[in-house]
């Protein structure tokens, strides 16, 4: 894994994250068959699903984003409710990583509804996408830590994440956080000209409330 060379803020989504976030989503959307979305959004158009992961709550929305370097190390800092920082790594220069922008929006998390009804309400469908320049850097990671940190506090009993395959990365990622295999639907979408099959993966939460 490649290191970053930059600090890296986890935090909440904001409204003026929504033109970064639309790009970043729509590059999936044009170029990959990892969601199933077939024609780019605009920022007005993505302004729903934004304002649905308030700051707390089962249905969060979390960023990373790059900020200008300091010194020779990097610090990852997730920023919570009370603005506390933590947490330290040390890493070299990275061409790549020293060319983003002030700024500039890596990658994003979000655990959403799993299903819109009421008895569905504990389990969430989670889900992470990295800008290109810094797939494989350990964004992913830093953000399913802070989700899941998010979400230990929360009513919820079972994260789920639909994967179209193929996706190694994105396996090994969820594997990494305790997901399990638990089936996968056959050509279930159609994209590009051909069918693909999308793998679920179970990751068992704290004691829903009764």
């Amino acid at each position: 894994m490649l290191p970053i060379s930059r600090e890296v803020q986890v935090r909440a989504g904001a409204e003026a994250d929504i033109t970064a976030l639309t790009e970043l989503y729509n590059h999936y959307v044009r170029e990959t068959a990892l969601t199933f979305d077939t024609e780019p959004f605009t920022p007005e158009q993505r302004r729903p699903w934004l304002l649905s992961h308030p700051e707390d709550g089962p249905h969060r929305l979390l960023v990373a984003q790059q900020e200008p370097d300091t010194t020779d190390r990097w610090k990852f800092r997730h920023t919570g409710a009370d603005g506390a920082g933590d947490g330290t790594a040390t890493a070299g220069a990275d061409g790549a990583a020293a060319g983003a922008a002030r700024g500039a929006l890596l990658g994003y998390a979000t655990s959403s509804p799993f299903r819109p009804k009421a008895a569905y309400a504990t389990s969430v469908e989670v889900t992470v996408y990295c800008a290109p320049h810094a797939a494989g850097r350990g964004i992913g990671t830093l953000l399913y830590r802070a989700l899941f940190a998010a979400l230990a506090d929360e009513d919820v009993h079972r994260a789920y994440a639909g994967i179209a395959q193929p996706n190694a990365a994105s396996t090994r990622l969820h594997t990494r956080f305790g997901f399990r295999h638990i089936g996968t639907y056959t050509e279930v979408g159609r994209k590009f000209g051909r069918y693909w099959d999308v793998a679920w993966y179970q990751k068992d939460l704290g004691r829903a409330r009764g």
